[in-house]
């Protein structure tokens, strides 16, 4: 059920706020599932957030079984395929927010060398409000747990709404996720940052 909600939530960045995603990631990597399920159905139809197949059947199967409403979730809008994201990234801060070279210190003494996690890169996401920094991880297990982490990291930082997204190497990822790696720097490498968990 984690590795479902988690790859939602995953899918979903650059399309919900991430004010909203952030604290729903943490939610994921606190097993509140019964809240999320209250939640985050609300949002997608509240924000017209619409759905590709694949992400209403990850919606149910990670919700139905904590209580949300089935008749909420079949309501979402469905979607045949993810456009190009409205985000263009970029590996240095247009800003020259000093939080970045703090932030990448830190999350290198986190994670350089940890096992089950691969490589660790940042890049920056410009458009719609300041710029943000993103923050990309490949991981082997406990994806969404990992997100919660990070998260709670960058927030100790001043990050109010971070952007940390966790996966597997080799996944199929959506167009936002795609650009974001493209533009990407490696901040680290983790104990698995062999063949297999390597993002670029």
């Amino acid at each position: 059920m984690s590795d479902t909600c988690h790859e939602l939530l995953f899918r979903l960045a650059g399309r919900l706020p991430d004010d909203l995603l952030w604290r729903y990631r943490d939610w994921a990597a606190s097993d509140a599932y019964p809240v999320l399920a209250r939640s985050l159905p609300r949002t997608l139809l509240h924000d017209r957030v619409p759905l590709t197949d694949l992400e209403l059947g990850l919606l149910h199967d990670a919700l139905v079984p904590y209580g949300a409403d089935p008749g909420s979730i079949s309501s979402v809008k469905g979607l045949d395929e993810l456009p190009p994201t409205d985000y263009t990234f970029t590996a240095e801060s247009p800003d020259r927010v000093s939080m970045g070279d703090s932030a990448t210190v830190v999350l290198g003494a986190t994670l350089r060398g940890r096992h089950g996690v691969g490589e660790v890169r940042s890049c920056w996401r410009v458009g719609q409000g300041a710029a943000r920094r993103v923050i990309l991880v490949a991981a082997t297990t406990g994806h969404a747990r990992l997100t919660g982490e990070l998260q709670r990291v960058l927030r100790a930082l001043g990050e109010n709404a971070p952007c940390v997204e966790v996966m597997s190497s080799g996944m199929d990822l959506p167009p936002y996720h795609r650009a974001a790696l493209a533009a990407s720097e490696l901040v680290c490498a983790g104990a698995e940052s062999d063949e297999h968990l390597v993002l670029s």
